[in-house]
Formats: C-alpha cells, sequence, structure tokens
C-alpha cells in the first residue's frame, strides 16, 4: 500500500525546476506568461458559454435572486482558488492539481485526480465546441449563408428530435422551430448502407484550427488569448451599460420569486460558468515568475468575472421578465426583445469569440496533464515529448486534438456538462483537502503567496452543525426511507457524514478554514449533480486505475527511484 501512496518531495521538485531539469528532461517551456496574461487566461477560461448561455436557465429558475448565487459560488471557488494559488506557490512546475496531490497525497491519489482533469478539459470543450458551431452558425445566417442541416448536428440529437416531431406531426400539432430544422436535416441528409449522415462539421473545425494554435506555441496562443478576451470585455461592458438605461425595476420585484431554493436550483448552470480557472495553474512552467503570478492571475480573474456576472443577471432580469430567460441565447434575446438586434448580433460575435478562447484555454492545459504525468512515468514517454522548434508539448496536444475534435462530430452535448462539473469538483475537493497535509512553512520569499491560517478548531464544528439542524429533516427523511430513496439522497447522508468526520479533526488537530470550507463546499456542488452522471465519472475512473496497474504503477520513476 506504501508504494501506492508514494509521494515527490517539494524540495526536488523546486530544486529540478531552479535547475532547468523539471523531472530529469532536459528540455523546457517557454516563460512567457506575466500576471496580466494570466489573468485574461483566467478570464478567458470563466467566460464563455456560462454567460451567454447557461445564466438564462439560472435567471428562469431564480429570478433577480440569481446573484446572491453568482456571489455564493463565487465564494465557493474562491476558497479553491486560495488554495490552488498556495500550492502554485510552492510547487511551481505544470500539472495543476495532479501535480499538488502527487506531493501531498500520493501517486495513486495524484493518478485518480489527473484523469478525472482528463475528463473535465475533454468533456469540458466537446461542449463548448458544440456551442460554438451554435453560435457560429447563427452568424452565417445574418451573412445570409445557409449550411444543410445535416452538417450542424450529431445522428443521436438528430434522430431523437425526428422521432418527436413524428408523433407530433401525427397528431397535428404545431411544431417548435428546433424540431423543424430536425426534419429538414434528416430528410435532406445523405444516406450510406442505410443509415443517415449527420455530423457536427464547425464544431470539429474549430477545434482542429485551436489544437494548431496550441501545437505552434504559447507565445502565439497567449497573444490570441489577450485580443479576445479584450475584445468580450468591451463587449460585456457595452451590454452591460447599454442594458441599464433598458431595465425596468418593477421587473425586479420579486427578487427572489421562487425562494431560496428557486435561486438554488441554478447551481449547476451558475457553477458551470465559473469552471475554468484552474486551468491556467497548468502553465506554471510557462510563467516568468509562477510563485507570485499564478496566485495573483487566479484570484484577479475570479473576481473580474464575478463582478461582471452579477451586473449581467441584474441587467437581464432587469430587462425582460425572469419568466421569458429560458433561452439558449439570452443575451442576444433580451435585445432582440426591445428591438435592438444590432445589439443582438454583436453579442452574437462576442460568443463566437468567447468560446473561442475558452476552447483555446482548455486545449492548452489538457496536454500539459498529460505531459506531466508522462514525466513521472505514469503515461509513455512520447506525451511528455517537447517540440523542438514550438516548445510544446506536441504529441499530448495532438491527442487532446483527436479526444476532443473527433467526439464533437458525432456526440450530443447533453450530460457532458454535469461530467465536466463532476469532474472539477472533484479536482477542487483534493487540492482544498490537500492543503491541509502540506508542511506549514513560517517565512515565505517576499512576494510569494501565503494562504492565510485561521484556526477551525470551533468554527469548522459550530458551521456544521447549523448546517445539520438546517437540513435536519432531509436527513431525517433520507435515514427512514433508505431502501427506497434515490442516489441523490444517499450522497446527501455520505456528504453529512464527512462533514461530521471533518469536524471532529478540525476540533482535534486545529485545521484551517478556508481549505475546510472550500472542501465541503465543493462536496455538496458534488451531491447535487444527477446519479447517472456519477455512474459514467465512475466508468472512467475504472478505466483509469486499469491504466496505472497495467502500465504506470511498474513504470513509475519514484518506484524506480526508491
Amino acid at each position: 500500500m506504501s508504494t501506492l501512496l508514494r509521494k515527490k518531495s517539494i524540495e526536488k521538485i523546486v530544486a529540478d525546476s531552479e535547475a532547468g531539469l523539471n523531472d530529469n528532461h532536459h528540455q523546457s517551456l517557454n516563460k512567457v506568461l506575466t500576471v496580466k496574461d494570466l489573468t485574461f487566461m483566467g478570464i478567458a477560461a470563466i467566460i464563455g458559454a456560462g454567460i451567454f448561455s447557461t445564466i438564462g436557465t439560472a435567471a428562469y429558475n431564480g429570478g433577480p435572486g440569481i446573484a446572491f448565487l453568482f456571489i455564493i459560488t463565487a465564494v465557493t471557488c474562491g476558497f479553491s482558488a486560495l488554495c490552488y494559488a498556495e500550492f502554485a506557490s510552492r510547487v511551481p512546475i505544470a500539472g495543476s492539481a495532479y501535480t499538488y496531490a502527487y506531493v501531498s497525497f500520493g501517486e495513486l491519489i495524484a493518478w485518480i485526480i489527473g484523469w478525472a482533469l482528463i475528463l473535465e478539459y475533454a468533456i469540458g470543450n466537446i461542449v463548448v465546441a458544440i456551442s460554438w458551431s451554435g453560435y457560429f452558425n447563427n452568424l452565417l445566417m445574418g451573412l445570409g449563408i445557409h449550411l444543410p442541416g445535416w452538417l450542424l448536428t450529431d445522428p443521436f440529437t438528430a434522430a431523437k428530435d425526428f422521432q418527436e416531431a413524428t408523433v407530433l406531426s401525427a397528431s397535428h400539432q404545431v411544431m417548435p422551430q428546433h424540431l423543424l430544422s430536425a426534419v429538414d436535416a434528416w430528410t435532406n441528409s445523405p444516406v450510406l448502407f442505410g443509415k443517415h449522415i449527420l455530423f457536427n462539421l464547425p464544431a470539429f473545425i474549430i477545434v482542429v484550427l485551436i489544437t494548431t494554435l496550441a501545437y505552434i506555441g504559447i507565445r502565439e496562443s497567449k497573444k490570441s488569448t489577450n485580443f479576445m478576451v479584450i475584445f468580450k470585455l468591451i463587449v460585456i461592458i457595452f451590454v452591460i451599460v447599454l442594458g441599464f438605461f433598458y431595465v425596468k425595476t418593477d421587473n425586479w420585484v420579486p427578487f427572489m420569486p421562487n425562494g431560496f431554493g428557486g435561486v438554488l436550483a441554478g447551481v449547476s448552470a451558475v457553477f458551470y460558468a465559473y469552471i475554468g480557472f484552474d486551468a491556467i495553474s497548468t502553465t506554471a512552467e510557462e510563467c516568468k515568475n509562477p510563485q507570485r503570478d499564478l496566485p495573483r492571475g487566479m484570484i484577479y480573474s475570479l473576481i473580474i468575472c464575478t463582478i461582471l456576472y452579477i451586473l449581467i443577471a441584474l441587467v437581464l432580469t432587469g430587462m425582460v421578465h425572469y419568466s421569458e430567460l429560458k433561452v439558449n441565447d439570452p443575451l442576444a434575446f433580451v435585445f432582440s426583445k426591445i428591438n435592438l438586434k444590432w445589439v443582438s448580433y454583436i453579442i452574437s460575435i462576442s460568443a463566437v469569440v468567447a468560446t473561442t478562447s475558452v476552447m483555446l484555454v482548455f486545449q492548452l492545459g489538457q496536454p500539459r496533464i498529460w505531459m506531466s504525468m508522462s514525466r513521472d512515468g505514469l503515461l509513455p514517454k512520447k506525451f511528455s515529448q517537447i517540440h523542438p522548434k514550438f516548445q510544446t508539448p506536441a504529441f499530448a496536444t495532438i491527442i487532446t486534438g483527436l479526444l476532443v475534435s473527433i467526439p464533437s462530430l458525432f456526440l450530443p452535448s447533453s450530460l457532458m456538462t454535469d461530467l465536466t462539473s463532476i469532474g472539477t469538483l472533484f479536482a477542487f475537493v483534493l487540492v482544498c483537502f490537500g492543503v491541509l497535509v502540506l508542511p506549514r512553512i513560517q517565512n515565505t520569499t517576499q512576494g510569494r503567496f501565503k494562504l492565510p491560517y485561521i484556526n477551525g478548531k470551533y468554527i469548522i464544528p459550530i458551521l456544521s452543525i447549523i448546517f445539520i439542524i438546517g437540513f435536519h429533516e432531509r436527513f431525517t427523511q433520507a435515514f427512514q426511507h433508505l431502501n427506497s430513496e434515490s442516489y441523490q439522497e444517499i450522497l446527501f447522508i455520505i456528504f453529512v457524514s464527512i462533514t461530521v468526520v471533518v469536524s471532529v479533526l478540525s476540533f482535534i488537530r486545529n485545521y484551517s478554514v478556508i481549505p475546510v470550507l472550500g472542501a465541503l463546499f465543493c462536496l455538496y456542488l458534488m451531491i447535487e449533480i444527477p446519479a447517472i452522471s456519477w455512474l459514467w465519472f465512475f466508468v472512467w475512473m475504472g478505466v483509469g486505475l486499469c491504466l496505472y496497474f497495467f502500465y504506470g504503477r511498474k513504470h513509475s520513476k519514484l518506484r524506480t527511484a526508491i
């Protein structure tokens, strides 16, 4: 068992990094990123499909009160960001949460979290690519260009919608526009060996182009990201300022029409809007001063995006009634509603740019996870190969492109956002708990981030008691009907049990408040994710563990070093 939990030494990692060796690899990455670049990359990753799409569903459920939900989610992500910042200042190499878990928990947990991060980035980018395709098609239609429907959708969604349209047609009911489009795509699609051929060509093309940019180099990717972030920030600020002139305060009454439960119903949609700030921690080796700049970049980007999200939420729910916002393009919708269609067109352009920047950051992040795992011997050496000219993890970048581009051709985006969220939250939980087992340092280097220590001896148990009292009815009912309860309630019981254990340990060991609250907040969000997503998550983990025991464990460099 001890060999499964063998750890990497922080001192050796830092010494190798300063010597330019990086786990015995003499090839290094370009150190070109500053705190401004990292902040822009964080904004690029965070502001994407969430603010242009999922915010509408959240507003429909919670009304103007979702402004509170953005604050709650930002605090949750903020706890995790502070823990990431502590690790980034002490472990200044690529790998993000994977590397952090290696030094705090050991090899097996590091592999599990690295495998979860691969799921997060790959599935997340498939969803974003499909979303990008929809926005891009809207732009083409605005220019009078109409692509065939069978080039814009996956076969599973098309078949499902066609069957639904057939039922409605047989009963002589009026079909919504998306079903009419599905019928057109299905009936006009090519047929090969009796099978209808449909695929999402724009999604595939954008992934190929983004992968090519990530392959060419971090400097080029940095310039592209900075440009896209500046553009979409200008558009979002313009939308906020213009929108406030059309706000009707009557639409803000009542502020929480469905109560706080309605606000919390938008948790998944709002959390998805925050996914991405952790991706910049994968670029540690390409930072000029990672120990100072990575923490600042994460925290700055989180604060900026939270302010923008709250303002956008207030503008949306003030311009039109919250009940009208359950649409895929809420920002464009509200301006069309007040007959400012030229603004809708600008927003559509910005949405394309925003989702492009998200894909770029994720396509930069995932190959660096592969690279770090390969350097440790857990994956074949090819994955850590650095291109002699472009100084990027070339092979890993190509594999990443294939893993995202091919599924984006044929797979639907349903359930994928939940899979992305569960992988992300899992990483957050381990990073937060990982901080608790790091050795304390009394004196930090000037400019280096240090996580504030707040003794949780009494704070954590008191907060836990308040939580249990507040949810005692749900907890009691879950126990009384344990045999007939859904998996969701079983997960809730497990969460309460973990909370009690952590509270006791906090009392005994004086754990710091910030990492404990960060881990518990993220765990609670995880239990709200549908059970089917947990099933697929465990399937993915099972495949990963098979790879580790058949290859990684035998080839681990820590094993050969012992």
